[in-house]
This record gives C-alpha cells, sequence and structure tokens, in this order.
C-alpha cells in the first residue's frame, strides 16, 4: 500500500500554496497560473475547510503538486460557468457536494426543502437535480476531449444500478447515464492522487482500488461467479450469515473459497440492470451480494452489465493510515468559506467552523444509513497530537472563536480508534455489523484513547468548553462507564441527542439497531453521573417513522413509550430511501437483504402511501393538535378507541381547539359512542 505522500511532485508544485484555490482566471493570473491541471466542480460553496470535501480534495492533489482550481455551485444552464478556468490539463472532478442532491433538495414526502445549508444565506435552487448528471454533461459540453472524473457520496452511492426514491424506479449507474471517463467511489484520497499521477504520465486508469469504470467487456484474464452461486435466488444456497451466532469470518464458511485474498483476478457478476429493473427479488440479491463485498480485505471487482457494456467496479480503496489522516487534516486550509461570498452566511460552515473531525468510517450498519455504503467499516482515526493541533489553529486564527469547540467527532462521537481485535480476522469478516445483534466478541471496546483526548483538549489554554455533538453509539458507551461519566461530567451542554430510532423489535430488527433496553442502560448512567456532577442535562432521542418493517401498532407503542416518558418531539423525520441503502432495498422490493433471498423468503411490511407516512408521523407528534383527528381515526380504526379521552392515560384528548387540524381522509369524525353504534 503506497502513502499518498510518496508520490513524487508534480512539476507545478514550484507555484507553492495557494490562499485559496482560485474561482476565477483573475485569480489565477494573481497567482501566476496559465492553466489549472486540475478543475474540481461542486454542488456546493467553496469553504475551505477539511470539512468540505472539495477543499480536503483540492488541497490533497496541491500537497501533490497540481494546481487546482474550483468552480462552485456554477449556472448550469449551459456550459458557459464551466469555461471560466479554461481546459483542466488532466481532468475534471465532478461532485455534487457534501450531500446527494437530491437528499438535499426534497424532504421525505418529496417536496423541495426552503433552504440549502451549503449555499451563501441558505438560498435554494443553487444547484440542479442530480448534479453529478447535470454538471458532467456541462464539462463535456465545454471540453469535449477532457476527462470527466465522478466523486463525492452522490456518485458514490449511484455507482451501480440503484432505487431512486424521487422517480420511482431503479435507475442505471451514474457513471452511465453521465458518460464520464470514471467514477471513484467511497473516501476518494488514495483514487484521487492516483488517478492524478497517472494521468500526468498518460498512463490509463485500469485497476484502481475504488473507482469504477465501463468496459466492452470483462479482460480475458479474469475469473467470473455469478453471484446466484453465492446467494441463489429461488433456491437458497448454503450461505454464511453475517447475523447468525456463528462468526462469519470462520474456515469453513463457503463463500471462503472465493476470496479476493486468495484469487487477486475473481469478480462476481451482479445481475444485469435490466434484470435488477424489472425484478424486485433479482434487485434485493443484488443489494445483499453487494454489501457483502465491501470489506477491502476480502471484496471483490463487481461487474453489472448495463445495455451493451460492461459496469465493473473496482474492490473499495484501502482505509487511510494514522499517519496519512493526520497529513491530509493537517494541509493549509484557511477553514474559511472564499472571500468573493463576502457577509453571507453559509449555514452549514457556521454550525462545523469550530468542529474536529477525529475519526472517519462507522461499523454500525444501520440498514438507513448512507455512511458505511460511502466511508466503510473499518475505523480511520486521527492521532491524538493531530487533532489537538487543529484545536489550537482554531483558538489562534479563527475570528469568531469564542472558546468553545463544538464538536469533537465524525460518522460517530465514540468509535475513536476501535478496531477488531485481530487484523486477521478483520481482513476475512464479512459480517455487515460489528454491534448487531450483539457487540461482536473480536472488538476492541475500550474507550481509554478517547477519554484521554477528551482531557487533553479541555486542558488547553484557551479552551473553555469541548462539546460532544456527533451522535453517540449508546451501546458502545454503556461497555465503558468511565466514558460515560467523562461525557456526562464535561461535555454535554445540557441536551444529548442520540438515536434510539425506534421501540419495538420488529422496525428495529430492520434497521440494525439495538433494543429500547440498551437505551434505558445508558440513560440511567447518564443520569447518574449527571446527578453527580450537579448538572441539569437531558438526553434527546431521535426517532424515525414509516421505515421499513414499521407497523402502525408499531408506531402506536412508540407513541405510548414517547408520552409515559415525557418525550414531546419538535421535529420528526420519515424514512427517506436513499440510494443503494439496505433499507432502500427493503422499501423497493418488500424483502429482506440481512436474509438470504429466495422468491419464498421473508416479507418486509412497508409503509409506503403518502397517507401511512403522515400517519407515523403523526404519531411522533401525537401532542400537536394538528394531529389529533388523524389520531382518532387511526386509533378507533385500530380498535383502541381506549387512548382516546382527557385523562393522563389517553394518548389524544376527545376535544378538538376551532380551525385545528385535517382528517387524513375527507370524511367526518366520528366519536366513540357513534361508531360503537354502526352496524
Amino acid at each position: 500500500m503506497q502513502d499518498i505522500f510518496s508520490y513524487r511532485p508534480y512539476w507545478a508544485k514550484r507555484f507553492g500554496v495557494s490562499p485559496t484555490l482560485p474561482t476565477s482566471k483573475e485569480e489565477m493570473d494573481a497567482l501566476g497560473w496559465d492553466s489549472c491541471d486540475v478543475i474540481l466542480v461542486t454542488g456546493d460553496a467553496y469553504v475551505d475547510h477539511p470539512s468540505f470535501g472539495m477543499a480536503l480534495i483540492g488541497r490533497l492533489l496541491e500537497a501533490q503538486g497540481f494546481r487546482v482550481g474550483i468552480i462552485a455551485q456554477p449556472k448550469w444552464q449551459d456550459a458557459s460557468d464551466f469555461k471560466r478556468l479554461g481546459k483542466p490539463n488532466l481532468f475534471f472532478g465532478v461532485t455534487g457536494g457534501n450531500m446527494d442532491s437530491m437528499v438535499n433538495r426534497y424532504t421525505s414526502d418529496k417536496k423541495i426543502r426552503s433552504n440549502d445549508a451549503y449555499t451563501p444565506d441558505g438560498k435554494p435552487d443553487s444547484r440542479p437535480d442530480r448534479c453529478v448528471l447535470v454538471y458532467s454533461q456541462r464539462c463535456r459540453e465545454a471540453y469535449p476531449d477532457a476527462p470527466v472524473i465522478l466523486g463525492g457520496i452522490e456518485a458514490s452511492l449511484r455507482r451501480i444500478a440503484h432505487y431512486d426514491y424521487w422517480s420511482d424506479k431503479v435507475r442505471r449507474s451514474v457513471l452511465v447515464d453521465s458518460k464520464a471517463d470514471l467514477l471513484v467511489f467511497g473516501n476518494g484520497e488514495r483514487q484521487v492522487v492516483e488517478i492524478a499521477h497517472r494521468l500526468a504520465k498518460k498512463a490509463d486508469l485500469s485497476g484502481i482500488r475504488g473507482t469504477a469504470m465501463v468496459l466492452k467487456e470483462v479482460p480475458a484474464d479474469w475469473k467470473v461467479i455469478d453471484s446466484i452461486h453465492l446467494d441463489k435466488p429461488g433456491e437458497v444456497n448454503a450461505h454464511p450469515d453475517p447475523y447468525s451466532e456463528k462468526p462469519a469470518c470462520t474456515k469453513t464458511d463457503p463463500i471462503e473459497s472465493f476470496s479476493g485474498r486468495r484469487s487477486a483476478n475473481t469478480a462476481v457478476r451482479l445481475p444485469d440492470y435490466e434484470e435488477v429493473k424489472s425484478d424486485p427479488v433479482l434487485y434485493a440479491h443484488a443489494s445483499r451480494i453487494l454489501h457483502q463485498e465491501t470489506n477491502p480485505g476480502n471484496a471483490r471487482a463487481l461487474i453489472q452489465r448495463h445495455g451493451d457494456r460492461e459496469l465493473w467496479l473496482n474492490p473499495p480503496p484501502l482505509p487511510l493510515s494514522t499517519e496519512e489522516m493526520d497529513k491530509v487534516y493537517g494541509l493549509p486550509y484557511s477553514r474559511l468559506p472564499h472571500p468573493s461570498y463576502g457577509q453571507s452566511k453559509i449555514p452549514a460552515f457556521e454550525m462545523i467552523q469550530h468542529s474536529v473531525t477525529i475519526m472517519r468510517g462507522c461499523f454500525g450498519g444501520c440498514t438507513f444509513c448512507s455512511i458505511t455504503e460511502h466511508e466503510g467499516r473499518i475505523i480511520q482515526s486521527r492521532s491524538e497530537d493531530s487533532i489537538i493541533r487543529e484545536i489550537e489553529a482554531i483558538r489562534d486564527t479563527s475570528p469568531a472563536f469564542t472558546g468553545v469547540i463544538s464538536d469533537l467527532g465524525g460518522p460517530t462521537a465514540n468509535m475513536y480508534r476501535l478496531a477488531c481485535k485481530s487484523r486477521e480476522i478483520e481482513e476475512k469478516c464479512r459480517r455487515l455489523s460489528c454491534v448487531y445483534p450483539g457487540i461482536c466478541k473480536n472488538l476492541d471496546t475500550n474507550h481509554g484513547p478517547l477519554i484521554a483526548l477528551y482531557r487533553r483538549a479541555r486542558a488547553l489554554p484557551g479552551i473553555k468548553k469541548v462539546l460532544v455533538a456527533s451522535g453517540l453509539r449508546y451501546d458502545l458507551a454503556v461497555t465503558s462507564p468511565e466514558y460515560v461519566k467523562e461525557l456526562a461530567t464535561y461535555h454535554v451542554g445540557g441536551y444529548l441527542k442520540i438515536a434510539p430510532e425506534h421501540t419495538e423489535e420488529g422496525p428495529l430488527s430492520k434497521m440494525m439497531k439495538p433494543g429500547i433496553g440498551t437505551y434505558d442502560r445508558f440513560k440511567a448512567l447518564f443520569d447518574k453521573y449527571s446527578k453527580e456532577a450537579k448538572k441539569e442535562q437531558y438526553l434527546i432521542p431521535y426517532f424515525i417513522a414509516a421505515h421499513p418493517g414499521t407497523t402502525d401498532e408499531d408506531m402506536l407503542n412508540l407513541a405510548l413509550w414517547l408520552k409515559k416518558n415525557g418525550f414531546r418531539a419538535d421535529q420528526v423525520q420519515a424514512f427517506l430511501p436513499s440510494p443503494m441503502a439496505i433499507a432502500t432495498a427493503m422499501y423497493h422490493t418488500g424483502k429482506n437483504p440481512l436474509k438470504r433471498i429466495s422468491r419464498e423468503s421473508e416479507a418486509v411490511y412497508v409503509p409506503r402511501s403518502t397517507r401511512q407516512r403522515r400517519l407515523h408521523k403523526a404519531f411522533l407528534r401525537y401532542h400537536d393538535p394538528e394531529n389529533w383527528p388523524a389520531l382518532r381515526e387511526a386509533l378507533m380504526k385500530m380498535g383502541r378507541a381506549d387512548l382516546i379521552g382527557n385523562g393522563k392515560h389517553h394518548l389524544v384528548p376527545r376535544f378538538q381547539p376551532k380551525g385545528v387540524g385535517k382528517q387524513l381522509e375527507a370524511q367526518p369524525f366520528r366519536t366513540q359512542h357513534a361508531r360503537r353504534k354502526r352496524p
């Protein structure tokens, strides 16, 4: 594995470091550049901060010696804005930004959002739907012979044929539709550095881990395994169940004989695009195989035919080492928005400008989440010294710093330096989660390094408070009461957000989340240590409505739990089927890819209609008078009219404020008495 900082620098390194990467010809002229080697096109405003993808990749390429320009939120109606920096010498790098553009622009109810956190002053409509497609097409129009490389989370999650919630159909790989030259998936540092140096040498781009390309045919020297031999739809073959009590990485597992580490030139053929488009069972099967081929230690190349072409996905990228992570986050970011934005506020920057990323990846495996599909399950951690240096830089250079670090975290707050106890086991394992249905015995859950980091960070001169705002994995936290004590005593600002997501086993099993009893154990520890610290602090639990596997009865039980525990949620979320997630495959197919797929395998109940999704959200906000008519109607249909009344044990009252609330259906509300009189 080559260190990403060990390449021989490109000749343009002589130009040195730019105060900010140029966004106009005038800025290029000021730097003495006649052209850019790489031009990054992004759907986000340009913020020179490592939490923004275009800045991180741009500064990394600059460190390799390349001249990098930024085209941020271009006008996409024609190609003129894509010519503002001229033709790149090596390639256009196209990304939708830090979020999938469809998730960014639309709510789970498919309504256009009123603001965009990654745009100056939060203004909406600064990016098109499906940014990656539109931007790549405009780059082609601007300079037809310039290579176009796709990357970022939008491209990463759409790298194969995928269900698209907004059009309610299975779409082709974004690489095929965009006609780009290459797609980078996952964290892109290794791939982008290798791509730039290869193109500088006019070498081909084949075989780069973490990339996808379109081929006319499969190379002759590759052995191809049809995916149905690994997990055959219809007639189920013997196959390791990653959620059984037996570890999925033992030498007796049938799949191990096909390990990528044993046969480097082995690829797995997924069902063709036309097949997964028309057959939900094959779609669920393809999703299951894809997710079992995500461990960089044993993943094989994947092939999926699109028409008369072959979509080829190389195995995932190898994780960055701690030393590489330190150098990436130690690059000379200004940590500010580009000066051209003037006094405009970029909401996403305002939120994260004083936060510090300490790690990447997540081995939780939540089926509705895109973190593991993009960043992987292997935790990549920075060194303590690197993190401390960044905190000191914020303290010493940020004009808005008040002494409070808003977050020390990442995809999760408390997976810092956690890893499998055995490198050999880790490289063979095909489990999708290290913590579901319980914490794997091979997982090191030592929170000691994180506790030491917290203590050192808050002891720095000029630091008044270090908060932890990233999502906390509380099933891990309860293994370390010392960590919970440290957190509650020093690092909570009155409220701590955590995400049990549900209380009922049905939906929790489809989410791969722990039971509510684990939340209760964490709450007991949190309350105990908050009381000992003489602090009034509260947990704010987050829940998801309308997730696959959730019935009306599940939501009713969750509402009763919320009322019993005194929670009144202000904001609630309904399940949004993001591309490539396992839960999205459940939503689209009604099958459960967590288990072996067959025509007769487990069917997943899916609350799909707009009416039912709204009802499930209404249960989460049982206290809102706007929802009372809908809840009364639902409770009577469910035979639970006993929960309608004005007592403490009732869920919703019998009375209705005048002019507030609407029925789910256009029919008059009947009282419990009237309903009983109906024949």
